[in-house]
């Protein structure tokens, strides 16, 4: 629960509110490589959604298969749940073999593995071709998390993580709309924008310079001395990842029940259902934009963030009607949208160069972790309490209280940097 998480450590003084040293790169070589970055970015995102529009056809077309009922929902779940497991391992080979490598053939890889149903016939074999699916969608994440990290430094590092979380917010919907419409066709046919990597792969290859250590580096380590490599941060960033496991749970959980808490309340029309969610989901972009533009530091925006995310479910829990729950989803995206690039800034502030790959893979991990446990506790208390609603009304009661420590946490970190007052001579 997040009264156990671990409180975030206290940056040095002079971190506390200012950006590290920046050098802003900009030019049309800086442009195509962000493109690029953004644009592999999406590529899990696809994986998460693209199917789930067919998901009916693909059980209608596997009913007489054994584990039907399971196996065809696993077939949109299990690359998260890939995701989540392997994404550390994956930021060891990110540190071990260099970040482009990895990441041109991980691209290559996602087409392949991707397009796979088109020519499957068992249920089984899709199944395992999409947890596959998911180990490159681990390397790709990763790579390109940590290679903006690479490239880039302070304010505007910041900005292009924010970006990142805008990317997935938008692409989402795009890729559900792509998905649903192409399934009109039959249940096969999304699977076929899986081969857009291919295109991506050349371009990554062609246009992304290979990073060099001194290429985004910023002040030493205060503990470690100059030339000696510093251990890897192991103590506060899983600080970070715990947090960041819980504020996945808060920024899922309304994307995953929305439909099923607009039934509970009569709204059974597919199309007010999709309304509802896509405005929760332009609230994640702006709250990602507000982050962006604020030019706060992650640690600030942390209360507010969970603080945000909290009341959205306290509305939901006592809506009375759709549209107070509508409301209650929009603030609840609007925290999420400023809580995920905070937690990912803060992550990537803790990592230099050699350790970055492990770090951020180690993050990747633990948002996909909660991402794929979402339904699960949900259900689990939904079953305890009785409605889901009132399992909202659980979780907003958790992210009350990880949101006072969380405060409680950043009034010391300012108390604690407070220049203390200088005595005057007597006399």
């Amino acid at each position: 629960m997040p009264a156990s998480v671990p409180p975030l450590p206290s940056p040095p003084p002079a971190a506390v509110e200012d950006a590290p040293s920046e050098e802003t790169v900009s030019g049309p070589g800086h442009r195509l490589r962000l493109t690029l970055l953004m644009a592999g970015s999406c590529l899990p995102i696809l994986g998460a959604v693209l199917i789930a529009p067919v998901l009916p056809q693909m059980h209608d077309h596997f009913a007489d298969v054994p584990g039907v009922d399971a196996l065809v929902p696993m077939a949109l779940t299990i690359p998260a749940l890939s995701l989540a497991l392997l994404a550390p391992f994956a930021g060891v080979i990110v540190d071990k073999l260099g970040r482009k490598r990895l990441l041109v053939t991980a691209t290559v890889l996602y087409a392949i593995l991707g397009t796979a149903p088109l020519w499957l016939d068992s249920l089984g074999s899709i199944v395992a071709s999409r947890a596959l699916v998911g180990v490159v969608e681990a390397a790709i994440m990763t790579c390109c998390t940590t290679l903006i990290g690479d490239y880039y430094s302070g304010r505007q590092r910041d900005r292009y993580l924010a970006m990142q979380t805008m990317c997935a917010s938008i692409s989402a919907t795009a890729f559900f709309v792509l998905g649903g419409a192409a399934g009109s066709a039959g249940w096969r046919m999304p699977f076929w924008a899986y081969a857009v990597s291919l295109l991506l792969a050349p371009a990554m290859a062609a246009f992304l310079p290979r990073p060099r250590p001194a290429d985004r580096t910023t002040t030493s380590s205060p503990t470690a001395p100059a030339g000696v490599k510093r251990p890897f941060p192991w103590r506060p960033l899983a600080g970070t990842c715990a947090l960041t496991v819980f504020g996945a749970v808060l920024f899922y959980t309304l994307q995953v029940e929305m439909a099923f808490l607009l039934d509970d309340m009569g709204v059974t029309a597919p199309g007010m259902i999709g309304l509802a969610t896509a405005i929760s989901s332009a609230a994640i972009v702006i709250g990602a934009v507000t982050f962006a533009k604020a030019g706060r530091s992650p640690q600030s925006w942390m209360p507010t963030a969970f603080g945000l995310c909290t009341l959205g479910f306290a509305v939901v829990w006592l809506a009375p009607n759709p549209f107070i729950l509508t409301i209650g989803a929009v603030i609840n995206g609007l925290g999420g949208g400023i809580m995920l690039p905070s937690l990912l800034t803060l992550a990537m502030s803790k990592l230099e160069y050699a350790d970055r790959g492990r770090g951020t893979g180690l993050w990747t991990g633990s948002f996909f972790a909660g991402q794929f446990i979402c339904p699960l506790v949900a259900l689990a208390l939904a079953s305890a309490v009785g409605s889901l609603a009132d399992a909202v009304g659980v979780l907003a009661l958790a992210g009350a209280v990880a949101t006072a420590a969380l405060a409680l946490t950043a009034r010391r970190r300012r108390t604690g940097t407070a220049p203390e007052p200088i005595e005057q001579p007597a006399g």
